[in-house]
């Protein structure tokens, strides 16, 4: 009933926030590596669904919430789903976007305070489920652990296997039905839609 609670209950919708954001992202792109991410994402929860199932340990405050979906609290579900976005997000940042050639200074700045903020939300909302009585300090690091785990397992699937598959797959006649496209050749696509904006502006 504090403020601080009211601020980390909020901050704790964060994974639906994130889902809403990818929906939209994706019904205006429409881009492969876009789809795949959020496929990474239903697939670590469905991993997280399925530890707790076996696990099956308690949460540390089980009246304290009557709301909850399930009375099973290892790992923690908010923090394997926040460290999973964050941990890719980073290796998408550093490892798949390609700096620009006239602002590098400026390019990596930028990815670094969003690499920031990135590991900050995680922290914070991983020390929500803590504060607010979901989770306990052991539920939420191994919830972050996994998280990570299953972020680098993915991206690196997305990577070497997926990625090539991804001209082929936009080819495929459902795919131009539903302009669905693949950006993975294009090194830098900020600037590549920029600059055809431009163009078709003009």
């Amino acid at each position: 009933g504090d403020f601080s609670g009211q601020l980390l209950a909020y901050l704790s919708l964060g994974p639906i926030f994130i889902i809403v954001g990818f929906v939209t992202l994706i019904i205006f792109k429409r881009e492969l590596h876009t789809i795949s991410f959020l496929g990474g994402l239903v697939f670590n929860e469905a991993v997280n669904w399925l530890i707790k199932n076996v696990i099956r340990e308690p949460r540390p405050c089980e009246e304290a919430h009557s709301t909850v979906t399930t009375k099973y609290g290892m790992p923690s579900s908010h923090s394997q789903f926040m460290w999973f976005f964050s941990v890719y997000s980073f290796l998408f940042l550093y490892l798949r976007m390609h700096q620009t050639n006239n602002a590098r200074f400026l390019d990596l700045l930028w990815r670094h305070v969003l690499s920031i903020c990135l590991v900050t939300v995680a922290l914070l909302v991983s020390y929500s489920r803590v504060y607010l009585l979901y989770h306990t300090w052991s539920q939420v690091l191994y919830g972050g652990v996994a998280g990570s785990i299953m972020a680098i397992a993915w991206f690196a699937f997305t990577q070497e296997i997926l990625t090539p598959l991804f001209p082929r797959i936009a080819a495929w006649p459902i795919s131009e039905f539903f302009l669905i496209r693949d950006t993975s050749l294009i090194p830098n696509i900020l600037w590549f839609e920029y600059t055809v904006t431009r163009a078709e502006a003009r």
